[in-house]
């Protein structure tokens, strides 16, 4: 087994666009020890227990530590899409450590079980659990979700915040690593007989790569893709199988790079300018077949041109940026690596 600023309209990014920064709740983790045993410490706490949903998890785009969800808890909408979920599952398990608060393990507990719940049967996970109709049931790689998760099984199991987990919840985190390891596999692209990269979804039944959004087309991710390789690269003890997904993915990086440009995130400026100083590019999205970058708007319609775009989804989504890079430093002192 293996186990932006934004002047006006305009946006000029010099480092990689962050798709999702750290949640309000996960800024919280940074605090040390002793806050946790805190009035304002306790009071967060207790704000994010408010906001945990009736299956176990939390709603995303909140700061669930900062107020306390005053609603019909019935009403709320969890999902782990956006980040959500697994931040405030970490703040539980710090303060469970800290306090011996034993409610604080019963509501992690909770959220830990409807992780391993949502999991399908082929190792993916989706965005919510209960499903929903629509591109949400898909196998998300999108910002991180599938990774996000699986880190978090992963942390659940190895570190000291989560020392009160019982065996059996280990065991079963373990398994669920293992299958999304290969489901991971399984989800990589070929073209040609070639492994590439994913897309940022694939069909949770035929593992294909599939459309979000209207403006997010079945593709090849240059975003996604990085985090999914870092992260099969932390692996102790990586198979074959998974040195060799990694080293194709990472040769379909180095074939994509787009070097001596920089990129602007405007809506009315050309969005590659010529800088022979800039740092490296990738785009977001890849035509399957071409490798092509491809650009789309709320119309569904392909374009090669991020320019052939409108000017709202120009500036609102992030369409280059320089996801690659710390992927090829961490590969470059991987031992595995060719």
């Amino acid at each position: 087994m293996t186990r932006v600023i934004f002047v006006g309209f305009v946006a000029i990014v010099s480092a990689s666009p962050l798709l999702f920064a750290a949640t309000p709740a996960e800024r919280l983790l940074e605090k040390p020890d002793p806050w946790f045993a805190s009035e304002p410490g306790i009071e967060a706490i207790e704000n994010v227990l408010s906001w945990q949903t009736e299956q176990g998890d939390w709603p995303k785009n909140q700061d669930t530590a900062r107020r306390s969800f005053k609603g019909d808890r019935s009403s709320l909408q969890g999902t782990f899409d956006n980040a959500a979920t697994t931040g405030e599952l970490r703040l539980l398990a710090r303060a469970r450590r800290v306090t011996g608060d034993a409610r604080y393990a019963m509501a992690f507990e909770k959220g830990f079980d409807h992780i391993l719940a949502a999991q399908y049967p082929n190792g993916g996970w989706p965005q919510y659990f209960p499903l929903r109709k629509g591109y949400y049931s898909h196998i998300t790689f999108n910002d991180d979700c599938m990774i996000r998760l699986m880190r978090f099984l992963r942390d659940a199991t190895t570190t000291d915040d989560f020392a009160f987990l019982d065996s059996h919840r280990r065991a079963a985190a373990n398994d669920a690593i293992d299958r999304g390891i290969d489901c991971i596999l399984k989800c990589q692209v070929v073209v040609g007989g070639t492994s590439t990269v994913w897309c940022a979804q694939h069909d949770e039944v035929t593992l294909a790569a599939s459309s979000a959004r209207a403006y997010e087309l079945a593709s090849l991710s240059g975003s996604e893709s990085a985090g999914i390789l870092k992260f099969l690269m932390s692996l102790e003890d990586p198979n074959p199988e998974v040195i060799r997904c990694v080293n194709e993915g990472v040769t379909w990086f180095k074939s994509t790079r787009i070097d001596g440009y920089r990129y602007i995130r405007s809506g009315s400026e050309p969005n590659l300018v010529r800088d022979l100083s800039a740092r490296t590019l990738w785009a977001r999205f890849y035509e399957i077949e071409s490798n092509r970058p491809i650009f789309c708007d709320r119309d569904g319609m392909l374009k090669y041109d991020i320019e052939q775009i409108g000017s709202e989804r120009r500036v609102g989504y992030a369409w280059y940026g320089n996801w690659g890079e710390s992927l090829l430093r961490v590969h470059a002192k991987w031992p595995h690596g060719y």
